[in-house]
């Protein structure tokens, strides 16, 4: 009598996700990185975020944890993960780093290598791409000392998505405004062939 095959099921490990880190600086505009958060969430992708000392002013890290489900990283809270500093494991297995919003002073201390706190010491540890997105005052932004920085980094690779034009938190108008939230969220996406529309 013939046997018959035992029919084998292959059991395929999942794709792995994207995993982003996302730092959030002190900027009033830091509330709009809760909804960057979100959207890359929904989209599929791991999110880590990050806040520096002074965003934890504006935004708490509950917010995030609440929507990314992950745990939030502060300079409060840093130690070991994977039984290594914590930013060196974020930096490691980070697809990629985005600040949203960036302040001048992220900027300038991104550009002249200091690392301060916990998310500048992300970005000078990883070798992933980073994507930087402005928040400030318009005077702030086109000062010479904060432009060389931008140029700076530039030069490094780093990627800079606006700031644009219109009505500012401290009552200016002009150029300092983050990029709009879905833009941001667009061209992070595509950078991992996710479609930001909705089907």
């Amino acid at each position: 009598m013939k046997k018959s095959k035992a029919s084998a099921t292959i059991i395929r490990p999942k794709a792995k996700k994207p995993r982003v880190v996302l730092g959030v600086t002190a900027s009033i505009a830091a509330f709009r990185a809760a909804d960057l958060a979100s959207a890359l969430s929904k989209a599929g992708v791991d999110v880590d975020v990050i806040l520096t000392r002074e965003a934890c002013r504006f935004i708490t890290p509950l917010t995030f944890a609440a929507l990314t489900h992950r745990q939030v990283v502060t300079d409060a809270n840093e130690g070991v993960l994977d039984a290594r500093p914590m930013h060196i494991t974020l930096a490691d297995d980070a697809d990629l780093v985005i600040v949203a919003p960036a302040t001048a002073n992220l900027i300038g201390e991104y550009a002249h290598g200091l690392a301060p706190e916990v998310l500048t010491c992300i970005l000078l540890a990883t070798l992933a791409p980073v994507v930087v997105a402005p928040a400030m005052n318009g005077k702030m932004w086109l000062h010479p000392a904060t432009q060389a920085n931008v140029e700076l980094l530039k030069k490094r690779g780093v990627e800079f998505i606006g700031p644009e034009k219109g009505l500012l938190a401290c009552g200016y108008e002009g150029i300092g405004r983050l990029w709009p939230v879905a833009d941001i969220a667009r061209q992070v996406l595509a950078k991992f062939g996710i479609s930001s529309e909705k089907k």
